[in-house]
This record gives structure tokens, C-alpha cells and sequence, in this order.
């Protein structure tokens, strides 16, 4: 593809030099270590490092030139071309080399604070019974046509998503979902693609260490639905229950579903039975109602499950076959997950990482506990991180539960005695039990051994991570893997039957 076809719709700070224009482009990159012969090198100005510091590496490596919205380092003498916006120049570039893969596929963006992955794996599970052939974009994995990929970031970058999606495509599937995350919003990594259907999930305080205020942070939400740059989404599915839902809002021609346990919602559940064993209700949409059944458990999916059957709708998905995709959805890695060693009380893995999805996770096994037992928690908060959210959490996790272990999630650069004790501040306002363990495996013992026969043990934070960053390093840490060593070393054995 030739240069001046590739750059049409990039705003560029000057001309596209002549001798430039029917350059051959045979690939684009952002990461100079990828770069091949052919390429059009992108260099981008990180929190951490400058892309043009990068920029002749990449042109060793036989890239023809480099795209930026910064100025070319002194003394660099290949071809260099100035841009309004780095991230929006590759968005623009990467849907015409892959031949706009957001028209090929239908990309369905769920956006908020929690439940997006949870949201997006009941999703997948509806339209693969549907028939149709998907990839799924997010914080634990991407997946395309069941194939299986390590996920770099919850969102990828423009040009890793169109290239997930010419994949999809190229393999005969016909949906991408898709967590679209605040950062990737700010940032621009899906900026001009265009979203046959939005979601918005809900919104709690999280992410301040990189919006600075809830306002900004709302506002990097909303433009997955009313986009500064390119299409809005042919249907938007929004949350009754969250106030902020209102302003997410977008004009005609966009269509939008409601939904919500409000009896006002035109999408909504009715007769909700939560248990061990999940959740059952009645589904309420227009004249028609359906039997939903759906093995994940806690009130806080049925919100999951409604935004989910609301993309089914938007896909024209007969409700039956919706019905038997969200009862075919099982446990999502590191979402309430269990841990069964045969042990007479239950372990329960969760990624909640913000008080509001602390509150709902602890609710969920209180609800479990039904007063017969008690819930104890382990919980810690991320270092480089919103400091303003973990005396929160403290607060939560001292008021639900009736014992609390608090130890370290992952303390990146920052001391993580000092993380314990901004959540401490909040801990000691309850007169919870409670102790402090920085070292995560020695925490994970501490509660098992303190729990007894009907308890919940509640291990969050840490979810699906098999990992745990600190200063200097990272190390392998599963919070599952850890919780079956503890309960085996307590002697507790699985069945043979399981």
C-alpha cells in the first residue's frame, strides 16, 4: 500500500513531501523491536519513555520512515513526518492498511469501572450460540476464534486491535468484543473505529491516579459513546441503576437500550433467586419474558447478565438462544471464583479492586454465609495507584466482614507498608479483627486458618493475575495456586470424584 493512500485521512502538520507519497508501505508498527523492512515506524511520547528514542533503531531495522506529533530528534536524517496526534494517526492508518476491519467484524466496546470482562465473557458465550465465530479482547486474555493470545493491556493499541479483528475476520468469525478501558479512551487507541454496539457498565471512583478527577474520568467514558473523533455506536446499552448512565447518552441516530433491576427499565429482571448455585430470574423485555438461569453467582452479575442479553437484542438474538447462552457461561477466571480443595468452608478468588467492588463481592459472600458463618477477607492495595481509594476499601472491608487480613497486592515502586497503612486509616474505623501481613502467601494462611465450617474466605484483588509486580521485580504469585497449597498443607484433600 502506498504511503499517500495509507496517510488520507491523518491530519498532517505539513505536506506529505512528493517523494514520499508512492512510497510502498508493507506493514506498521509502534514497538521498534518488531519493526521489518517496509515498514512505517509510529513513535509515540510515553508517561516513561519518548518513542523517538526508538525511532533509529527502527529505521536500522529497515522501517522507511517514522510518523510522530513530535518533532524529529536533531541530527536524524530519514524521512520524518509530523502529525496532529500520534495515536489517531495510527487508529486512522491501521483501519486502511487492514481494510476497515471494524466493518468486516461487528466490535462490540464495553466500557466501566466493573464487571466489563465478566460482561464480555457472557457476551461471547451468547453470540457463540448464536453460531456465530468471535474474538474477545481483555484483561485476562484475548481469544480469537477460540484461539488463545496472552493479553498486553486490557485495551491494545489501534493497531493491534484492528489487526485481532482482520483475524477474526480472516478466520470467518464476524463479532469482536471488546473491554474498552479509561485509558485506551483518553489515549485514543480506538479512536475512529466504529462500534456496532457500547456498553456502559457503571462508574466508581477508580483510575484518579490518571484522570486526577472523577469528572475527567467520566468524561473518558462517555466517548465510547458520543466520540470527539469518528462514528457514534449504532446501539448503546446503558445501566438504569447508574445515574451517570444519563449522560452517556447519544443522539439519533444511535438506538439504546435501558437496562437495570429498576421496574422502570425496559430491560430488566424480575423474581431474582441468588444461591450457591447462581442465579435465576425472569427476564422482562417489551411484551416478551424469558427464563434465565446462569451458574455465576452474586446479585452484582444480574447487571452483568442484563447489559449481556441487551447486546444479544442489539444482534437480533431470539431470547431462547440468549437464555441458553448465559446458562452455558461458567465461571470467569479471577470473577468469584472458587477453590475447592475439599476444605468444609468456602475460598473464593475475586479481582475486586476498588471499594465499590469490594462492597459487592463481600455482600455476595455474606449473602452465602446467610448468618451461619462469617466472611473473612484478604485484601490489599495497588502501589502507583489512586492513594484516595484505600482507606475506602479499608472502610468496606472492616465494615462487611468479620475478620480482616490485610497484606499487599502488587506494591510496584512503592513501600508496601506504607500502601497497608493508607488502607489501615480506614480499617480501624470498625472494630473488626483484623491484621496487617505484608507477605500475600503468609496473609492467605493466616485466613484459612482462622476460618471454620460454613465460613467464606474471600481472597481479592489479585483475581486471575498469576504474578505479583514489585520494586525491582516480579514474581509468580496465583492466588489460587496459593490458597490450594495452604488448604493441602492443612490436610484438607480434594474427592476423587471431582
Amino acid at each position: 500500500m502506498i504511503l499517500s493512500s495509507l496517510l488520507a485521512g491523518v491530519r498532517l502538520r505539513r505536506p506529505l513531501p512528493r517523494v514520499l507519497e508512492n512510497l510502498e508501505i508493507t506493514g506498521l508498527e509502534y514497538d521498534s523491536r518488531r519493526v521489518e523492512p517496509g515498514f512505517l515506524f509510529f513513535a509515540f511520547a510515553g508517561a516513561r519513555s519518548d518513542g523517538r528514542e526508538f525511532a533509529q533503531s527502527a529505521i536500522d531495522r529497515g522501517a522507511v520512515a517514522v510518523v510522530s506529533e513530535l518533532p524529529a530528534p536533531e541530527g536524524f536524517d530519514a524521512p520524518w513526518i509530523e502529525v496532529e496526534h500520534g495515536r489517531r494517526a495510527l487508529s486512522a492508518a491501521s483501519r486502511v492498511f487492514y481494510h476497515n476491519p471494524d466493518r468486516r467484524v461487528h466490535f462490540t466496546g464495553i466500557t466501566g469501572t466493573n464487571g466489563k470482562t465478566t460482561t464480555s465473557y457472557l457476551i461471547d458465550s451468547i453470540l457463540r450460540e448464536a453460531g456465530n465465530i468471535t474474538g474477545v479482547v481483555g484483561t485476562i486474555e484475548y481469544r480469537i476464534a477460540g484461539q488463545k493470545r496472552p493479553a498486553a493491556n486490557t485495551t491494545p493499541e489501534s493497531l493491534d486491535l484492528a489487526r485481532l479483528a482482520a483475524a477474526v475476520s480472516d478466520m470467518g468469525g464476524t463479532h469482536l468484543i471488546s473491554e474498552v478501558s479509561s485509558h485506551a479512551l483518553e489515549l485514543g487507541r480506538v479512536d475512529g473505529f466504529f462500534f456496532h454496539t457500547a456498553v456502559f457498565t457503571n462508574i466508581t471512583r477508580d483510575h484518579l491516579d490518571f484522570h486526577q478527577t472523577m469528572e475527567a474520568y467520566t468524561d473518558a467514558k462517555r466517548m465510547l459513546f458520543i466520540p470527539k473523533n469518528g462514528p457514534a455506536p449504532g446501539w448503546a446499552v446503558l445501566n438504569a441503576d447508574d445515574a451517570a448512565s444519563k449522560s452517556m447518552e447519544p443522539s439519533s441516530p444511535t438506538n439504546v437500550i435501558w437496562y437495570g433491576a429498576d421496574k422502570d427499565a425496559p430491560l430488566r429482571a424480575e423474581g431474582i433467586r441468588s444461591g450457591f448455585d447462581g442465579l435465576r430470574f425472569d427476564l422482562v423485555w417489551k411484551d416478551q419474558r424469558q427464563a434465565i438461569q446462569s451458574p455465576l453467582v452474586g446479585m452484582f452479575n444480574v447487571s452483568n447478565i442484563l447489559a449481556a442479553i441487551a447486546v444479544g437484542i442489539s444482534y437480533e438474538v431470539p431470547l431462547d438462544v440468549i437464555a441458553r447462552g448465559i446458562a452455558a457461561c461458567g465461571a470467569v477466571p479471577g470473577r468469584f471464583e472458587r477453590v475447592d480443595v475439599g476444605q468444609p468452608f468456602l475460598v473464593v478468588v475475586d479481582y475486586a479492586h476498588t471499594d465499590d467492588a469490594l462492597r459487592n463481592v463481600i455482600s455476595t459472600a455474606r449473602s452465602l454465609v446467610d448468618g451461619k458463618g462469617r466472611v473473612i477477607t484478604v485484601f490489599g492495595c495497588g502501589g502507583d495507584r489512586d492513594r484516595t481509594k484505600r482507606p475506602l476499601m479499608g472502610m468496606v472491608a472492616a465494615e462487611l466482614s468479620n475478620y480482616v487480613v490485610l497484606t499487599s497486592d502488587n506494591p510496584r515502586s512503592e513501600d508496601p507498608l506504607g500502601i497497608m497503612n493508607d488502607a489501615m486509616v480506614g480499617l480501624r474505623r470498625f472494630d473488626t479483627p483484623h491484621v496487617a501481613e505484608p507477605d500475600r502467601g503468609k496473609a492467605i494462611r493466616l485466613a484459612m486458618e482462622q476460618a471454620r465450617a460454613g465460613d467464606v474466605v474471600l481472597l481479592a484483588g489479585k483475581g486471575h493475575e498469576t504474578y505479583q509486580v514489585l520494586k525491582d521485580e516480579t514474581i509468580h504469585f496465583d492466588d489460587r495456586e496459593a490458597a490450594r497449597e495452604v488448604l493441602r498443607g492443612l490436610g484438607y484433600k480434594e474427592s476423587k470424584q471431582k
